[in-house]
């Protein structure tokens, strides 16, 4: 006989049950994103000038998220012969430099690609501003060293940058070669301002 009590019982097991496939759908819907290191190579970077003669010419931008040069505002960093911008800060005060609309900064690390695990304190990233990179320019002071002797310019072994991209996520890179192709052993004859790097885009957290 089906009684009042039955019914009500009945009732519980399927709001029970229709929670409980609540619960579950939630955290099956839980995503990771995976991240990958991705090496971008031959960024073309040309300038005028040079040699004692006032230097310009356009950045070439690049968007970390798109994997690609851009021309838009959508750009992270911007490379020009060895000078290298970030999307955020002010103007520098140099010839034909692109137009700052984002939030970018940069912290430079001493580390390997793989041990950079976190992104640095905000108080380690700095952006370009009058007469100051966030990237600082020359020899030993940024990216790279240069010999006066072979005239060859050598990225810095364990120099990370943490790029606080234009949108307010990061990035971490590091530069492999200023040469076309990435030779192992740069020459006179090497083709010059071809950057590659590597590179680990994270769009949704502080860990890499």
């Amino acid at each position: 006989m089906f009684t009042t009590s039955h019914f009500k019982s009945i009732v519980l097991i399927l709001v029970l049950g229709f929670f409980t496939s609540c619960s579950d759908d939630d955290s099956n819907s839980t995503t990771t994103t995976t991240l990958e290191t991705t090496t971008y190579s031959n960024l073309y970077a040309p300038q005028t000038g040079g040699q004692g003669q006032p230097v310009g010419g356009a950045f070439t931008k690049f968007s970390f998220s798109q994997n690609a040069i851009v021309t838009d505002d959508s750009w992270d960093i911007a490379f020009r012969g060895t000078t290298i911008v970030v999307n955020g800060g002010s103007a520098i005060g140099i010839t034909d430099e692109p137009t700052r609309t984002g939030v970018g900064a940069v912290s430079m690390v001493s580390n390997s690609l793989d041990g950079v695990t976190q992104v640095p304190e905000a108080s380690t990233f700095a952006q370009d501003a009058a007469n100051t990179y966030a990237i600082p320019t020359g020899s030993g002071n940024g990216w790279y060293n240069y010999s006066s002797t072979t005239n060859i310019v050598s990225p810095i072994a364990g120099k990370i940058f943490v790029v606080k991209t234009h949108d307010g996520k990061y990035a971490k890179m590091e530069i492999l070669s200023y040469y076309k192709d990435a030779p192992a052993n740069p020459d006179a004859s090497s083709l010059t301002r071809y950057f590659t790097f590597r590179f680990v885009y994270q769009p949704n957290g502080t860990t890499f």
